[in-house]
C-alpha cells in the first residue's frame, strides 16, 4: 500500500506536472466525486507565481469540461430516474431550475450542490452551450477568487 501511495504522489507531484496536474485535479472535482481542486491550482500557484493566470484558465477548463461530463450524464439517467416518483421539496427545485434555465449553472462553483446541478441541467435537457458556458463563468469567478485570496493570506 505504501508503494502504490508513494507512486500517486509521486506522479501528482506539481512541480514536476504543474498544470496538467491541475487540469486533472480540477476535471475530476467537477464530476460527482467529493473533491476540491483549489489546493492543487493554490499549491502550483504557490510554487511558481508566475503560472497564476495559466493555472487559472487550465482549472475554469478542466473543472467546466467536468461540468459538461456531468451534464451528459444527467441527460443520460434523464430515463431512469423518470421511473420514480418525486418529492414535493425536488418538485419545487426542479421547477427553480427549469424557470431559471441554463443561468443556473452560473451556481456550478458551489460546495456540496454545484456539481448536482450540471448533472441535473442535463437532466432536464436545458441547452447543452448555454449551461457551459455559464458553468465556465460561475467557475472562473471562483478560482480566481479562491486563489488570489489564498496567495493575499499565505503569501506570493
Amino acid at each position: 500500500m505504501e508503494l502504490w501511495l508513494d507512486h500517486l504522489l509521486t506522479l501528482l507531484a506539481l512541480p514536476k506536472f504543474g498544470l496538467s496536474t491541475v487540469f486533472v485535479v480540477s476535471f475530476v472535482s467537477a464530476t460527482l466525486l467529493p473533491m476540491g481542486s483549489e489546493p492543487a491550482v493554490f499549491g502550483l500557484v504557490k510554487l511558481n507565481p508566475d503560472l497564476f493566470w495559466p493555472a487559472i484558465g487550465v482549472a475554469t477548463v478542466g473543472n467546466t469540461l467536468g461540468g459538461a461530463v456531468s451534464w451528459w450524464m444527467g441527460l443520460v439517467s434523464h430515463k431512469v430516474v423518470d421511473k420514480y416518483s418525486h418529492s414535493q421539496h425536488h418538485l419545487r427545485a426542479l421547477d427553480w431550475l427549469q424557470r431559471l434555465g441554463p443561468k443556473a449553472c452560473l451556481l456550478a462553483w458551489l460546495p456540496v450542490v454545484g456539481d448536482p446541478l450540471c448533472a441535473v441541467a442535463g437532466w432536464l435537457k436545458l441547452p447543452f452551450w448555454p449551461c457551459v458556458i455559464y458553468m465556465a463563468i460561475g467557475k472562473f469567478a471562483r478560482y480566481l477568487t479562491m486563489t488570489a485570496a489564498l496567495m493575499g493570506v499565505f503569501g506570493g
